[in-house]
């Protein structure tokens, strides 16, 4: 016997064809319980180790899937919401024996590379988080029928793809309502970029809370979902609209940057202003003051994802689902 035990020796040992054993391993497909059984024990007891490349040629897997992220690399190792999913989705896949594979492009530069990458079909399905209106991926993936979950709702293809979200609109309604409740008249929001749905829905949460509060919905500026840019727009805006006494920001991060900002212009929060943030990854905890915020469940989120990915791995024909979890208002000392 070889030191690395061969398919042969472990039909010989099985006691089936080198084809009833070779199936057996690779779906079982055509194979009697029996023959499964023994193919299994030898396995066991010679130790032997299928060969991946040999094996997809069968089974056209590769047991790898991509964690797609049409992000600059800088903002995906800034933002712990990226460390956070990757962490997730990498322990329920590994679980199953799948290997992630982290597709990082800029949302203009590295989209074509990234796309000849999917259709070169290098993996067998896909997660992809937090994509942009213009990068056009549920379409892309949709045409290619490749199995797929989107963390956030997709601009497009919503009845042709699978994701998972949170109710964004309704968090912002949320954020803004508290400081209404407490007192603020001339409320402000830092918003996400408008090319993401999470951008959208979140100023939109905002814009009908004040709308209804009879209150203006003019102190609106746009940032990137970054520390350096939630503090350029803060700056913007209270430079615009100086006396601002609410300020509902689209993420932690930008909440944080626009704190060091009221900071140094001598505005006392929440006395002079009340400031919300967006996701509760940590940040919140320790901004000063620490961050009232709306706790968007990343972790469940992406189990989720990866678990609506699994189920179309395996089933023959699994049609796309949705999911939707609430957000959770966490209050602290900035509002």
């Amino acid at each position: 016997m070889t030191d690395s035990p061969t398919l042969e020796e472990v039909a010989r040992l099985a006691g089936v064809s080198r084809a009833t054993a070779s199936r057996a391993i690779n779906g079982g497909a055509r194979v009697s319980a029996r023959a499964q059984r023994a193919v299994e024990d030898a396995i066991r007891r010679l130790g032997y180790t299928p060969n991946t490349a040999a094996r997809s040629l069968v089974t056209r897997r590769t047991d790898s899937v991509a964690l797609v992220v049409p992000e600059p690399d800088e903002l995906v190792f800034s933002d712990p919401f990226f460390a956070r999913t990757l962490h997730v989705v990498t322990n329920v896949l590994s679980a199953r024996d799948l290997q992630v594979v982290l597709l990082i492009a800029r949302p203009d530069d590295d989209k074509q590379r990234m796309l000849r990458y999917l259709r070169g079909r290098h993996i067998d399905g896909a997660i992809v988080v937090s994509h942009h209106a213009g990068d056009a991926l549920p379409d892309h993936i949709a045409a290619l029928g490749l199995p797929n979950a989107f963390i956030g709702r997709p601009w497009t293809k919503e009845d042709q793809v699978s994701y998972v979200s949170t109710d964004n609109t309704d968090g912002a309604r949320q954020a803004t309502q508290l400081l209404i409740d407490r007192g603020c008249r001339r409320i402000g929001t830092i918003a996400g970029p408008a090319d993401m749905t999470v951008g959208r829905d979140r100023l939109e949460g905002w814009r009908q809370t004040v709308n209804e509060a009879g209150l203006s919905d003019e102190a609106v500026v746009r940032g990137d979902f970054t520390e350096a840019g939630g503090a350029e727009a803060c700056e913007a805006l209270l430079d615009a609209h100086p006396d601002l006494d609410g300020l509902v920001v689209a993420s932690d991060l930008m909440a944080s940057g626009s704190l060091r900002v009221l900071a140094a212009r001598g505005r006392r929060v929440p006395d002079d202003i009340a400031v919300t943030g967006y996701d509760d990854l940590g940040i919140a905890e320790h901004t000063n003051p620490p961050l009232t915020t709306l706790r968007n469940p990343i972790s469940e989120m992406a189990d989720q994802a990866a678990q609506l990915l699994i189920e179309q791995l395996e089933g023959d024909s699994v049609p796309p689902r949705r999911v939707n979890f609430a957000p959770t208002l966490i209050r602290r000392q900035s509002a």
